[in-house]
């Protein structure tokens, strides 16, 4: 029988044509927004009146250039847990890492990522689901394991001695060099190699490998779809297949390079100490390894993640040791006294430099490389988050940069001290569980210790055998770090001279 046709006591009686599609929708926009003021199990947490009925503000907020700013200028005004969508809460308390990320009970399900933010590389250890990541990470752990680190010493070494030979290059001609651009280069060969078994060779010819150009593009596109997925998930399954084909070339060309470098990884021999190795399978060991795929999603998880994250604190530590001429002399001060020759500094030496582990500690607080979020969705049980109940399937984010410049959790947070990490009766009430730049429980970052030795050693060396001064004197008159975002911080140049420290050169 026709749809449209109405039934009455007595029957059927006429046509009726169907409501317009305006009326519907218009219908279903207003129940939406009764529904989620005032029977939206989230309706307690506070926020501003539009997050609560809409999504835009927050897609809004993620797409803009200070979503940082904006979501710690929103904790401010409605304290701990905010409401940032129907379904969305931001989360600014301390103890929020153990509540969200911690380690759970026996038999208590993870609060894992949102599948949105992972889509890319869900085969790899950060879109995995707990059974799958817990296998990953066992068979990564030897690589960044101390021992690994040993075993990997030479190659890194080898990377950091051609990254102080174009310092040399520079400083023997007198030319200024862009230091953050530098960095980068450095992190991307470094990656390179541990990841693929050859450098990307940006150090050698000056500028990055045209790949590097290409996966950046695809972080920041994947970035705004990641956000756009979450707001619209059903608009979005049906415009991302549209958007992928207009994408198509970009994807290919990153998925045709990803298979053909790893791909060449795996036919060496014999065996070298870096993140591949610990991946492939090795059947006359009975050890099944990684598939193609998730080996390929794991290696742009760390050229991404694990480039971005040294070359960012590299480049912050310096401008702030630049700007804060006391800090720096006495970080110099450390080192000249740990140290007889450039030699001796390596990675291993370098990380029992402890006033220099403070100014890492206070670089990736005052600049964190992870700036933003990645949001997890809570178990279907529900949990109770910052003293509200927040039922299952609810979207969380803790947005580092705003945590750590929180007044609630660092006292005098715009202030650059290194002494706050060191016992200072003047910070004595920063809740330093609130800092967690490489996050924290099961599913932290598996290479911060050697991302955290890769910095100390390359600081440590640079500030042993130069004098640093910036060339472009409005980073003196305005924060360098107070960057724009996208995706991660759109950077300025950091132009600095090189002057080689005679007294060294006397004693080496």
């Amino acid at each position: 029988m026709d749809s449209t046709t109405r039934w009455s006591r007595d029957g059927i009686t006429k046509h009726q044509e169907p409501l317009p599609v305006w009326i519907v929708a218009l219908g279903h926009t207003l129940w939406s927004a009764l529904y989620n003021l005032y029977f939206n199990p989230l309706r307690k947490v506070p926020g501003p009146f539009l997050s609560s009925i809409s999504p835009i503000p927050l897609l809004l907020m993620s797409w803009s250039d200070t979503p940082h700013k904006q979501i710690l200028a929103l904790h401010q005004n409605y304290g701990d847990v905010v409401r940032t969508s129907p379904d969305s809460v931001s989360c600014l308390h301390a103890t929020a890492w153990k509540e969200v990320y911690g380690h759970r009970k026996p038999g208590q399900p993870e609060n894992l990522k949102h599948p949105g933010f992972v889509a890319e590389v869900a085969s790899g250890i950060i879109g995995a689901d707990t059974e799958t990541h817990t296998h990953q990470r066992h068979l990564l752990a030897q690589a960044f394991s101390a021992q690994g680190m040993q075993r990997q010493e030479p190659l890194i070494r080898h990377h950091v001695d051609r990254l102080f030979r174009c310092f040399e290059e520079h400083c023997t001609e007198g030319r200024s060099l862009d230091l953050a651009k530098w960095f980068n280069f450095f992190s991307f060969d470094i990656i390179g190699d541990l990841s693929f078994g050859e450098s990307f060779g940006n150090m050698a010819r000056g500028h990055f490998h045209p790949w590097i150009a290409t996966i950046m593009e695809f972080f920041v596109a994947q970035h705004d779809m990641a956000h756009f997925r979450r707001a619209y998930p059903l608009l979005e399954a049906m415009v991302g297949p549209l958007a992928k084909m207009f994408a198509a070339k970009i994807i290919s060309k990153h998925n045709m390079f990803m298979r053909t470098q790893v791909a060449k990884r795996l036919a060496l021999e014999p065996s070298r100490p870096d993140f591949i190795d610990g991946m492939k399978p090795d059947h006359a060991q009975g050890k099944e390894g990684l598939s193609l795929e998730a080996i390929c999603h794991n290696a742009t998880i760390f050229v991404v993640a694990g480039s971005d994250t040294t070359a960012i604190a590299l480049a912050g530590a310096t401008y702030l040791l630049c700007t804060h001429p006391e800090v720096l002399a006495k970080l110099k001060e450390e080192i000249d006294s740990s140290f007889d020759s450039e030699e001796q500094i390596t990675l291993l030496s370098a990380r029992r430099l402890r006033y220099l582990t403070a100014v890492l500690d206070e670089t990736l607080r005052i600049y964190p490389a992870a700036l933003g979020s990645v949001p997890r969705r809570i178990q279907r049980h529900g949990e109770t988050v910052g003293g509200h109940f927040l039922p299952g399937g609810t979207s969380v984010d803790i947005w580092h940069w705003a945590m750590y410049h929180n007044p609630a959790n660092f006292t005098e947070p715009e202030v650059f001290a290194p002494e706050r990490w060191l016992g200072d009766p003047r910070f004595r009430n920063d809740k330093k569980a609130a800092f967690q730049p490489f996050s924290t429980g099961k599913r932290s970052c598996i290479g911060q210790n050697l991302a955290h030795s890769e910095i100390k050693q390359i600081m440590a060396r640079l500030l042993w055998k130069y004098h640093v001064a910036l060339v472009d004197r409005e980073w003196l008159e305005k924060p360098w770090h107070d960057q724009r975002v996208r995706a991660s911080y759109v950077r300025p140049p950091l132009n600095v001279r090189l002057i080689l420290r005679q007294e060294k050169l006397k004693s080496d």
